[in-house]
């Protein structure tokens, strides 16, 4: 299915790694052309760069400037910008629990799993307000409606992405601009699987292994398993292109029926 993405420029944000890089391989394999924004371009990143119409980008988005720097790149390059994917995030479980949390890591969590999207899109939306059409889509997280003390401050945030994301989308939707969220539950990446990862951190504290405790994690969900990262892309791909083009201030979980409620 064609998904109308031939010549359109894309943002994307985290994008050296997990979904962020699917999200990247996904939009070039439809024609996008993509600026992709990450702390660390690595190596797989690097590689695309030359192969696809991919501009890679090493810059720090979880500073006050650097997620306008992205998109002046991108406008700079490519004359302006269609679709925004906010994907940079970071998870650090809370072992110690919630008296565990200090004002510091509240607010870094708060800078890199909200205030870095709020920034992007700030910098983005005046660019595709020009061209009167665009889609913003934000990764967000199963546990923006799944609490868990023990990432209480990622909950917390994420949460705020739904909300800010929904609440813009009634101030633009009028001006052809949509804006959804993808709440993915545990996906495998090196955020979940890699070492000193979501795994290895709750295994070290709990006298357990990584491996059971993903395969706790996999349990948890209907499927018995973890998305993989082309499965969130591909969603958060679809609601980038025209085809979802009246599906906006909408959130799309992605969790193989982790969450139980409706």
């Amino acid at each position: 299915m064609d998904l109308h993405l031939s010549g359109k420029v894309a943002v994307v944000t985290g994008a050296s790694r997990g979904i962020g890089l699917a999200v990247v391989q996904a939009l070039a394999a439809e024609g996008a052309t993509v600026v992709a924004g990450a702390r660390h371009v690595g190596d797989e990143l690097a590689a695309l760069a030359h192969t696809a119409p991919v501009r890679a980008t090493e810059l720090d988005l979880s500073t006050a400037d650097g997620p306008a720097r992205l998109v002046a790149e991108a406008v700079a390059a490519f004359g302006g910008i269609d679709i925004l994917v906010n994907n940079v995030g970071a998870v650090r479980p809370r072992t110690g629990g919630f008296l565990s949390v200090s004002d510091e890591d509240w607010l870094t969590m708060w800078t890199v799993n909200l205030m870095a999207a709020v920034r992007t899109t700030r910098a983005a939306l005046p660019h595709l307000l020009r061209r009167g059409a665009g889609s913003i889509v934000t990764v967000a997280s199963a546990n923006a409606r799944l609490p868990d003390p023990m990432v209480i401050d990622y909950g917390a945030a994420k949460a705020g992405l739904l909300n800010f994301s929904k609440a813009l989308s009634k101030e633009v939707g009028g001006r052809g601009i949509r804006m959804n969220t993808v709440s993915p539950g545990p996906v495998s990446t090196a955020l979940w699987l890699a070492e000193g990862g979501v795994a290895t951190t709750i295994a070290e504290a709990a006298g357990s292994t990584a491996a059971d405790v993903a395969a706790g994690a996999a349990g948890a969900s209907v499927t018995g398993r973890f998305s993989r990262p082309d499965e969130v892309a591909a969603l958060v791909v679809y609601l980038a292109g025209d085809r979802s083009g009246n599906v906006t201030g909408a959130d799309f979980v992605v969790d193989g029926g982790l969450i139980a409620t409706l």
